[in-house]
This record gives structure tokens, C-alpha cells and sequence, in this order.
């Protein structure tokens, strides 16, 4: 399959829309009204630091909704308007975050149901149906099949994650393998692999690491394949296919660990064939999106303070969100990974997600915010809304407060 004409191909469409249907005056207020918070306007206004009783608060100064994906969202609230009868269905959450997948529900954007394989079930689409391409974008195949039924297409595709797409159509017409830093699962990285024939997915430094020293010395080939079953193209062969190769990455990775990659694979290229053909053998692209980079950048800065505890918020999910978790370990800063104000209380406790645990594993933290006077740094991934981040901060102001005031009445406050 020509992954060029296909996109050419609906480029040309009149069932096919990229931008909007001009209908911001309609949905703007409505995404203010739902999404926006105004604790997080009066912190910002205050060079991101508020105190009020026992509690300091220092909000990262970058954080949640990024322009890809405010621009995601209201792509799909103007979608309703612009078909406020015709079936909508959605191919993935159009973000990682439950509130707004919520509301998306409560629209009538249906979600195209997953079978027991983790295949998706497309048969519920209707020829002409309308048809939203989240956040993270479709795969090939899923847009061709969408295309023969002549859906109308509303592609919310971030353009950081189709730059990415571009970048292996370069690497697959100049006959390199793809090596894309991210999770072989997430849908991000599945409709990237799908722009290219050749491709291995590496997801850290270690995985990647394997793969240089197999490059290098070679190994026992079965065990490689093995290893990467799930993450590598069909029919790959780690004795061929990786002589040339392209580097390329989800867009929500570490930034720190994609450029490490990188620069493992431009030693291992250069000490397997020599400097003169470094650039025959090698291509390397940084596709890590702004908003990411900004992200963890002011993660750095935050973890600098002198912090008593951590708050990440954004769904389990998000790739971004957890990268943001990973700095605050780093820095041996105790955090908690919760999706909303709902994951705390009642009282003084925290429902979260540990880093090294899958999606659906959560634990119950008791008295979680200690006493007397703290200083909580908080942040969010690109896909959490400012108002999730405002109702966590409330219910933080009212432990505290509440907390104060039986430690007044016993006379035990210092």
C-alpha cells in the first residue's frame, strides 16, 4: 500500500476534513465553561505559587492542554454541530483522559468497540457514517477501510505525530528500517509503524542497548525475535534489516532518553561501518513534540524546589503524563499519578497509580498529605484540562484546612 496516495488521495476528498468546519464561536465558550479553572488562573497569576493555611502550592509552568490537543478537542465538539443527527463514531479515545472521553460519550460519539483479540470491530460503521481520527491518528489500513466505506473523516491527527509519519515514509523510501522509540501498544506508536514496512519499536535505553549490541556482534536470532514478537514488522529479520536504519519516536516520550537512543545508534552505526558511511547507514530526526518538551522541561525547574510531595494528574494511560511521573522519582520526590479530584478522599487519603504498575493496578494511600506546613508541587500531562487541575488543588486546601482546625481545637498545633 502507497501510504502517499492513500493521503493524497483523501486530501482530495470532500469527505475528508483536517480544519474544523469554522464553527469556533459555537464551541469555544462551551470548552471554556468545561474545561477551563479558575484556581489554576489566579495560581498562574501569581508566578504559579499560592499559599493559603499550611499548604504552598507550586504549579509546574508548563502543564496540561496543549494546542494539539485543545485543537483535537474542539474539532470533535464542532463534528456534533456541524452533524447533529448522523452517527459519529471515534476509532480510540481522542485523548488520554477519562472527563473528556466522558463527555464525548455523552454527545453520542460512539467508540468503535474492541474485540476480544484487541481487534477493533468496524463492522458497526455504517457506510457514510461520520468517522473522528483522535489525537494520536489512525492507522493506514483503519483510514483506507474508513475511505472504501466513503466515511466522512474528521482527522484530529496532531501535526507533531504526522510529522513523525513523514519522517518513516522518508526512511521506507530511502530503504532504511525504522526504529521508533515507544510503546508498541500505545495507539500513537501502532499508527506510526503503520507508514512504514520495515520498523522495530524499542521502548528505553535497555531495549535499545540489545538491539546496538546485536547489531554489533550479532546473536542468537530466535531470541531477538523473540524479544521483540509484538514491536517489529511483519517478516523481520534483524540479520537484514537493521544495515540501515532511521530513527523516529512516539511524540510523548522522555525527551532525555530519545536523544540517548539516538546517539546509541549513531556510535553503533559508526563503529559497525566506518565514518565515511555513517550518513549511508543513519538517519536520525528529533520528533519529540513542543508541548512535551516544554512539559518536562518545567518539570526539571519544579523538582528543583524544595518539595515535600509531587501531584501528576492525567490519565493512567498517557504516556506523557507517566514521563512526567518517572522525573519526580527521579529525584526521590514522593509523587502520586491520580486522573482526577475524584481519586482523593474521603478524608485524608489517595487512590493513585504507582509507576512500575500496569493501568488497571491502584493503591489506597492513607494520610498521604502530611502534617503541618507543606509545600506540594503540581503537574499535569498535555491531555489533562486546567479544571481537573483546579479540583485537585481545591480538595488539597480542604484536607489542610480541615486538618488545622481539629489540630486547633485540641491544641495541638504548632
Amino acid at each position: 500500500m502507497d501510504t502517499r496516495v492513500l493521503r493524497q488521495n483523501l486530501r482530495d476528498s470532500d469527505r475528508y476534513f483536517r480544519r474544523g468546519f469554522g464553527r469556533d464561536a459555537e464551541v469555544t465558550p462551551i470548552l471554556q465553561d468545561e474545561y477551563q479553572g479558575h484556581l489554576v488562573q489566579q495560581i498562574r497569576a501569581q508566578q504559579f505559587r499560592m499559599v493559603r493555611g499550611d499548604v504552598t502550592i507550586h504549579l509546574a509552568e508548563a502543564f496540561g492542554f496543549c494546542w494539539g490537543v485543545e485543537r483535537a478537542i474542539a474539532m470533535a465538539y464542532e463534528t456534533r454541530r456541524q452533524f447533529p443527527a448522523e452517527p459519529i463514531w471515534i476509532t480510540n479515545e481522542i485523548i488520554h483522559n477519562p472527563s473528556v472521553n466522558d463527555n464525548l460519550r455523552q454527545m453520542g460519539v460512539q467508540f468503535i468497540p474492541v474485540l476480544d483479540q484487541g481487534q477493533k470491530d468496524f463492522s458497526v460503521v455504517g457506510e457514510g457514517d461520520v468517522v473522528i481520527l483522535p489525537a494520536f491518528g489512525a492507522s493506514v489500513q483503519e483510514m483506507e477501510l474508513l475511505h472504501r466505506k466513503e466515511c466522512v473523516i474528521v482527522d484530529t491527527t496532531c501535526p507533531w505525530v504526522s510529522k513523525v509519519w513523514n519522517r518513516v515514509g522518508k526512511h521506507q523510501k530511502g530503504g532504511y528500517t525504522s526504529i521508533i522509540h515507544g510503546k508498541y501498544k500505545h495507539e500513537e506508536t501502532i499508527a506510526t509503524s503503520s507508514h512504514t514496512d520495515k520498523y522495530l519499536i524499542v521502548l528505553n535505553l535497555e531495549e535499545a542497548e540489545y538491539v546496538a549490541d546485536y547489531i554489533l556482534h550479532g546473536g542468537d536470532r530466535e531470541a531477538f525475535l523473540t524479544r521483540f514478537q509484538a514491536a517489529c514488522s511483519p517478516g523481520f529479520d534483524p540479520d537484514q534489516d537493521l544495515a540501515h536504519i532511521g530513527i523516529a519516536n512516539q511524540t510523548t516520550m522522555l525527551k532525555g532518553e530519545t536523544e540517548a537512543i539516538g546517539k546509541l545508534f549513531e556510535r553503533t552505526m559508526m563503529r559497525k561501518y566506518g565514518p565515511n558511511n555513517l550518513y549511508e547507514r543513519f538517519l536520525s530526526f528529533n520528533t519529540i513534540c513542543d508541548a512535551t518538551q516544554e512539559r518536562q522541561d518545567a518539570m526539571f525547574d519544579l523538582v528543583k524546589e524544595k518539595l515535600d510531595l509531587m501531584v501528576v494528574i492525567g490519565g493512567f494511560n498517557s504516556s506523557n503524563t507517566t514521563h512526567l511521573q518517572e522525573i519526580a522519582i527521579e529525584y526521590n520526590i514522593p509523587s502520586y499519578h491520580i486522573d482526577s479530584a475524584e481519586r482523593i478522599g474521603p478524608g485524608n487519603r489517595v487512590v493513585h497509580k504507582p509507576l512500575s504498575h500496569d493501568l488497571n493496578y491502584l493503591e489506597i494511600q492513607e494520610n498521604w498529605l502530611p502534617a503541618g506546613r507543606i509545600t506540594v508541587g503540581i503537574t499535569s500531562g498535555a491531555s489533562t484540562p486546567d479544571r481537573a487541575v483546579s479540583d485537585v488543588i481545591a480538595k488539597i486546601f480542604a484536607i489542610k484546612e480541615a486538618h488545622a482546625n481539629v489540630e486547633d481545637a485540641a491544641g495541638t498545633r504548632v
